[in-house]
């Protein structure tokens, strides 16, 4: 039977030598939780600040520190650490005008934890958790966990015509499918939502049984169809705004422009691989696959060793995006050096696992991308659009 090793009598304080006041925040709506282990201190300290009220926070961490400066004699910096979730990075851009202050955020999925089946969690054991990560860091632990790096607000506002786009995209398949059930259940399958005579062809129609539509579906298709008209108007204001913004950077050879220049790629496909991934510096090609989430997760234990697919932990709407390209690729770009592989790895099998294979494609292809608008490796095999 397994046993529980003893707690030292004594526990050792914090590092002196790392200089620095530790500290985690759990964010809520309602309350921030804040977690902090000083110089000189044996137990973790806990303080809880209304969610939002970024003084009192401030004053908080001001606090904490002429406490430390009494019982150590020195006047320490802090290192705050926190998970990136609801409330974005507007709170780290505050605590980083603070010249005594260095914040990270972290991916909280990154972090270990008790592989119990139910294992407890509760805001002030996640407090601890992230302190104990953050010195395991500082102490520079290889892999302890995976840090993230705050986006710049240029970038991340760049971000928001593709999200809105897809979001507006969604919403007006619901309205369409809407339409199209309500007349369904009257015996018409063949009209047209998204036509431009919408309009005049509700007022035509006939039902299954040869009625004319009855007042109140017909009252309620209007009302789909004014929401529906909206969304297209916005639909097509976003991408105004889109189009606007790629123009702008035509100039300055960014990679949304770079990408123009392939066939294939339009400038949806373009403004999203730039503002949801190419924008960033990768190291290597490992990193740019992991980031979509387009990175191997093999399974090995002794003898058991099989592959689990892609690890799906990136960037959801790149990697999305990157699935669709690539079956795009292999019809724009049927002669390129990515398509003859993906032809001949499907022959090999018989015709079977192209679900799979399309994937392996869409993670070469993110790759091959990657290098050719940050290092100008032209991809093998691709046709250019024409001038």
């Amino acid at each position: 039977m397994l046993t529980t090793a003893d707690k030292p009598d004594a526990p050792a304080a914090i590092r002196v030598d790392l200089g620095a006041i530790f500290v985690s925040l759990e964010l809520s709506k309602s309350t921030w939780l804040v977690t902090s282990l000083s110089p000189g201190s044996e137990k973790m300290s806990r303080h809880t600040v209304a969610g939002g009220d970024i003084a009192s926070l401030l004053a908080c961490f001001a606090e904490m520190r002429q406490k430390v400066l009494t019982r150590e004699g020195k006047l320490y910096s802090l290192v705050v650490i926190q998970e990136v979730g609801l409330d974005g990075f507007w709170i780290g851009r505050t605590l980083n005008k603070v010249g005594w202050i260095e914040n990270h955020f972290v991916e909280a999925a990154s972090i270990s934890v008790p592989r119990r089946r139910r294992r407890v969690k509760t805001d002030r054991i996640d407090g601890e958790t992230l302190v104990r990560t953050l010195l395991a860091w500082k102490r520079g632990e290889p892999r302890v966990c995976s840090m993230v790096k705050m986006p710049t607000p240029e970038d991340e506002d760049r971000r928001r015509i593709g999200r809105e786009r897809k979001v507006l995209v969604a919403e007006r398949v619901l309205h369409v499918n809407r339409i199209k059930g309500l007349l369904f259940c009257q015996g018409i399958r063949d009209y047209a939502p998204l036509r431009r005579d919408r309009r005049v062809r509700l007022e035509e129609l006939r039902t299954g049984d040869d009625r004319a539509l009855p007042k109140h579906i017909k009252a309620q298709i209007s009302r789909e169809l004014d929401r529906l008209e909206l969304l297209l108007e916005q639909i097509k204001t976003v991408e105004a705004e889109r189009d606007a913004l790629i123009a702008e950077q035509t100039t300055s050879a960014s990679p949304a422009a770079v990408l123009l220049g392939i066939r294939g790629v339009g400038s949806e496909f373009a403004a999203i691989l730039h503002s949801e991934g190419l924008f960033r510096h990768f190291d290597n090609r490992r990193q740019v696959a992991a980031y979509a989430g387009l990175a191997p997760s093999p399974w090995q234990s002794g003898s058991i060793n099989r592959e689990q697919g892609v690890s799906k932990a990136g960037n959801p709407r790149l990697r999305t995006t990157m699935v669709e390209l690539a079956w795009l690729w292999l019809r724009y770009q049927p002669s390129s050096r990515l398509s003859c592989w993906f032809k001949d790895r499907v022959t090999q099998n018989g015709g079977r696992f192209k679900k799979s294979m399309i994937v392996a494609l869409a993670r070469k292809l993110l790759v091959a991308l990657w290098k050719y608008v940050s290092a100008g490796v032209v991809i093998e095999g691709a046709v250019m659009k024409s001038a």
